[in-house]
């Protein structure tokens, strides 16, 4: 039976990887919505190709030529935030959201108000508002897929088992590029080192993230709310192989973990086929090829973010909102060649402990205050730096 699916981020690492399974099984899906930021010419091809009914510019300005790329095709285009909200809200069997960043919040609410079934690829939304997020799925009887390989995977171990007989939960972490380095070379970093991950193809912003291990701190706080079993019952290993993506042991002594190759391409499938399961063009898992698995404890000393995603978890509230923004800044200006690797942890933390936070949100509007309130601190320690 034809499947009806929006595609939040549709250009971006984890969009593409939905449409090429889409491809695969193309008589399977029809495509409602896509979405980009700024890639006029590229959103274009896809809406064409996937016959969309509504094609999504984020950028105002794009709205012109994104009509020119679609003219004479029957393809809707529009273009703004607004605009996001309302692809998201379109009827459709699925969104998957993939927007990068605090900036999928709005469209990703959008989605779960109209009880959709939403995989979640945007771990920002859930950090950011997790206890607004989760409320609005228990109100409005949406379902939330975790698209994350280490979420998904520990939602498969889960399949069978209950939260009540949980011990542990274990995150697994690559380390990243740098994961070997001392204290003075990474304060010598640069962006084109950081981003260069052995593992996973992941956009500039993601694979920061998984150079300074504060994708592995985000995570944690999405574990939080996805799996709710304590904190300290969520932990993190650093697995450099990045077989194992996840790991439940359950109070009896017993451990699932489940394994695969790191191509996004086997959690979307997941989500895609939920309950079910769907072919992929990935490869059988080598193990003998693969040779060994080994794990190492996180080194919080040289690589602080997880131990500030636990505590901003711990503190709830404003603190993991504020995080998050906080590190999307130091990222961009990381990148921008502003300030050197080791400051972005360092100015996270700043943020997070030398200013007063807000009250905690209890809205979307109040969660993007917060946002906005972060990031106009850490742009004003970016000045004085």
């Amino acid at each position: 039976m034809t499947r009806s699916i929006s595609v939040l981020g549709a250009t971006g690492s984890v969009g593409v990887s939905t449409l090429d399974l889409i491809r695969r099984n193309r008589a399977d899906w029809r495509v409602v919505a896509l979405t980009a930021h700024s890639n006029v010419e590229e959103l274009a091809k896809l809406a064409r190709e996937f016959d969309a009914d509504l094609a999504v510019i984020a950028q105002d300005n794009l709205l012109g030529a994104l009509r020119d790329a679609l003219d004479g095709s029957g393809i809707e285009a529009a273009a703004g935030r607004g605009a996001l909200c309302e692809a998201s809200a379109r009827s459709a069997d699925i969104v998957m959201a993939a927007i990068v960043g605090c900036a999928g919040l709005g469209p990703v609410m959008a989605a779960i108000e109209q009880g959709t079934t939403v995989a979640l690829a945007n771990k920002e939304a859930l950090v950011s508002a997790g206890e607004v997020m989760t409320a609005a799925v228990e109100k409005h009887g949406a379902t939330l897929l975790p698209v994350d390989s280490e979420h998904n995977a520990i939602f498969q171990c889960l399949r069978g088992g209950k939260l009540a007989e949980v011990r542990t939960i274990t995150l697994t972490a690559s380390g990243g590029p740098l994961r070997t380095w001392s204290k003075a070379q990474l304060d010598e970093a640069t962006p084109a080192q950081a981003i260069a991950h052995p593992n996973w193809d992941m956009g500039a912003k993601i694979s920061v993230d998984s150079a300074t291990m504060f994708n592995k701190g985000l995570e944690l706080i999405e574990a939080h709310h996805l799996f709710p079993v304590g904190l300290d019952k969520i932990r993190i290993v650093v697995h450099p192989q990045s077989v194992i993506h996840s790991m439940v042991e359950y109070r009896d002594g017993s451990t699932l973990a489940q394994l695969g190759p790191s191509d996004m391409r086997v959690p979307i499938a997941s989500c895609l086929a939920y309950p079910a399961r769907m072919d992929t063009p990935m490869d059988p898992l080598d193990l003998a090829a693969i040779g060994e698995l080994t794990f190492h404890a996180p080194d919080e000393k040289r690589f602080p973010a997880t131990r500030l995603a636990r505590e901003a978890a711990q503190a709830g509230g404003a603190a993991p909102g504020t995080l998050n923004a906080a590190n999307e800044v130091a990222v961009a200006a990381f990148l921008a060649g502003n300030i050197p690797f080791s400051r972005i942890a360092l100015m996270v933390e700043r943020v997070l402990t030398e200013t007063e936070l807000p009250p905690a949100p209890q809205t979307l509007e109040e969660v993007l205050r917060v946002d906005e309130d972060a990031r106009r601190r850490a742009s004003a320690m970016l000045e004085t730096c």
